[in-house]
């Protein structure tokens, strides 16, 4: 497999998850904003979740950058 079809495949892998992580991170969110609209303190679990999703995504995010600037080098030079 070539370079250019390896990126895109890891490009879209980054993508999907992504996108998992952001459904995962959905369900914390939704009970802490209720706890908040509620005037009680969250779950320490929601909000341990809730920061582990958010870093996930912040670290997958940054990668898929990283990727989609090789694949548009790549791109640029043919």
């Amino acid at each position: 497999m070539s370079r250019k079809s390896k990126l895109k495949k890891a490009i879209q892998d980054r993508e999907v998850e992504i996108r998992t992580y952001e459904l995962k991170r959905e369900r914390s969110q939704t009970a802490i904003i209720r706890a908040m609209l509620n005037n009680t303190k969250p779950a320490k679990e929601d909000v341990q979740y809730f920061n582990l999703f958010s870093d996930l995504i912040d670290e997958t995010r940054k990668s898929l950058r990283m990727l989609n600037e090789e694949f548009k080098k790549l791109t640029e030079k043919e």
